[in-house]
């Protein structure tokens, strides 16, 4: 199985990070630590799913959903839904 660029995973998971880190007030270690621990991570890990295409406002969508709901796959980012 071929493995994502580190350097991409880096980029998201200082955005990623970063995002949690000012919205909920974690530690940075703790906020990489929650990310990093998700189902939303290992969507993203996979390149096979080319998250990549995401931006990273789009995967921390997914993560907070997943936090929220259990299911990642309940962003709007992966629904489809359009905004009335």
């Amino acid at each position: 199985m071929t493995r994502m660029p580190v350097a991409v995973l880096d980029y998201y998971d200082k955005q990623v990070t970063g995002m949690i880190k000012d919205k909920y007030g974690y530690a940075p270690m703790q906020a990489l630590r929650m990310f990093v621990t998700s189902e939303t991570y290992s969507m993203l890990s996979d390149p096979s799913l080319e998250m990549w295409q995401f931006a990273p406002a789009g995967i921390f969508d997914m993560w907070e959903s997943e936090r929220i709901t259990g299911d990642p796959r309940n962003s709007l980012y992966l629904r489809g839904d359009e905004c009335e």
